[in-house]
């Protein structure tokens, strides 16, 4: 029995330390991956001038250091009272200087770097440190803020460059390693997989971002994203953070969309996207069951600019597109990087869904304009009575309203938002509710006679115009 019993803890010994070794053996090795590339990686330090009275201490761009903290007294004792990213300006009244850090990567022997535009944004100067010391200014040959990619320039010849990827086979789960600056640190090395594709932000709309959990702080900006071949697939331009430190979601920019981008700004300063003149949204599930949908998918068109290349194309508000030039479009998000990176001036198919059923129209791209659509605002004349059903009142639009709101012939203004269905729905006060469901809405009578022939409990589509942008809402009415 007492034999047994050995022999079973033997072998359970036996087991654990060949797991461990299995599993040590398993974990890669990126040691021969950054002797390769380090030289490659250059740390960015930017100077600002600041006006008289304006001078301030700059740190990283989203990060806090609470005072008094223990990274606060880090980084007074390695950096001094300025931080990381920057130095205090002169006494007030006088100017100043900000000063903030970055990485990049050469692409070229001659001396042309990557890194993000906002680490190169406004800067007076830009000094570029190589690793065997060397410390280069540099000249910004272009940059582009929506898609957070600069191009800068130092004189210099045969500098060491890295190898070119592709985003496109990165496979989720993969391992990748970033080398950059964080806080200033030279070379810094972090590890981690990658744990989403085609991630896209709120505020950039064009870049479809690789997500990681590699370890990203403020001076990672604009430094490469390498696979285990040494290849670059991205550039690290963004984290997530409720401290403005790490959290373990990090964003960089894919290599294919970077190095795009990067020709261009080469060859013209400048970088031209492809536009349909569309203002889309996300179809709820709500949404979805009003349209009558199987599920919700695609991009809801809540806004067709005029003379644009969607209305020459026949795309109209309510349609949901589903498909762009053969790719499946399931959110929103996905639409704008396609668009943007299709070649302008070429024609392309776009399927759709109009009222219930499928179609198929040809879009000729445009060219993105350089500037956003201004936002309009309105004032309000005297309040109506409030509509029991929906909880809110509304009152036809003046001329000089029209005008304002930018509404052509129909429309009505939302005067006051109480509790209910319309609230419930997203609904405020200051909207313009263009249409309901298929219905433009001509006038508050209108409006009224509509509200009462609806039936309860199922969600209807409301379009409104809210600050120069249109969106769809789901109301449901309960009684």
């Amino acid at each position: 029995m007492l034999n047994r019993m050995l022999a079973a803890l033997f072998w359970a010994a036996g087991l654990v330390f060949f797991c461990v070794n299995v599993g040590a053996s398993e974990l890669p090795d990126f040691t021969g991956l950054v002797e390769n590339n380090n030289a490659a990686v250059v740390n960015i330090s930017t100077t600002q001038k600041l006006a008289a009275g304006n001078a301030q201490q700059q740190l990283p761009e989203g990060f806090d250091i609470p005072e008094g903290s223990p990274l606060d007294e880090f980084f007074k004792h390695y950096f001094g009272e300025g931080g990381p990213g920057g130095m205090p300006g002169g006494p007030d009244g006088e100017p100043g200087e900000a000063k903030s850090l970055g990485s990049g990567f050469i692409i070229s022997q001659d001396g042309y770097v990557i890194t993000n535009h906002h680490v190169v944004k406004d800067a007076d100067e830009i000094v570029v440190k190589l690793q065997d010391r060397r410390e280069l200014v540099a000249k910004v040959i272009g940059s582009d803020k929506r898609s957070d990619i600069a191009l800068i320039k130092i004189d210099a010849t045969d500098l060491p460059t890295v190898k070119m990827g592709s985003s496109e086979n990165l496979k989720v789960g993969e391992w990748v390693l970033a080398i950059g600056s964080p806080f200033g640190f030279e070379h810094s090395v972090t590890a981690g997989i990658v744990s989403a594709k085609g991630r896209n932000l709120p505020s950039d709309n064009y870049v479809p971002f690789i997500q990681t959990d590699v370890a990203i702080n403020p001076g990672n900006s604009g430094g490469p994203l390498f696979n285990m071949q040494g290849q670059v697939v991205g550039v690290n331009s963004q984290i997530y953070s409720r401290t403005g430190g790490f959290m373990g979601l990090s964003f960089a920019i894919p290599i294919d969309v970077a190095m795009k981008v990067a020709d261009q700004l080469k060859s013209g300063g400048r970088v031209a996207r492809g536009w349909l003149g569309v203002q889309i949204q996300d179809v709820t599930r709500e949404l979805a069951e009003s349209f009558g949908m199987k599920k919700p998918q695609g991009s809801l068109v809540s806004k067709v600019l005029p003379k644009s290349p969607a209305e020459e194309a026949g795309i109209q508000v309510g349609d949901v597109i589903t498909e762009f030039n053969g790719q499946e479009i399931t959110t929103s998000s996905t639409l704008p990087p396609m668009v943007g990176m299709a070649k302008i001036g070429e024609s392309f198919k776009v399927k759709l869904i109009r009222q219930g059923h499928v179609k198929e129209v040809t879009v000729k791209v445009g060219a993105l304009p350089d500037e956003d659509e201004p936002v309009i605002a309105g004032t309000e004349p005297g309040a109506s009575p409030v509509n029991q059903r929906t909880g809110i009142s509304v009152a036809n639009l003046t001329p000089e309203l029209r005008k304002q709101f930018d509404v052509s012939a129909n429309g009505v203004l939302v005067q006051e938002a109480k509790p209910g269905p319309a609230y419930d729905a997203g609904i405020r006060r200051g909207d313009v509710i263009l249409r309901v469901q298929d219905q433009l809405i001509r006038d508050t009578k209108h409006f009224e006679e509509l509200i009462r022939s609806l039936p309860k409990g199922k969600s209807v589509a409301v379009l409104v115009q809210r600050r120069g942008g249109s969106l769809f809402l789901a109301m449901k009415l309960k009684d």
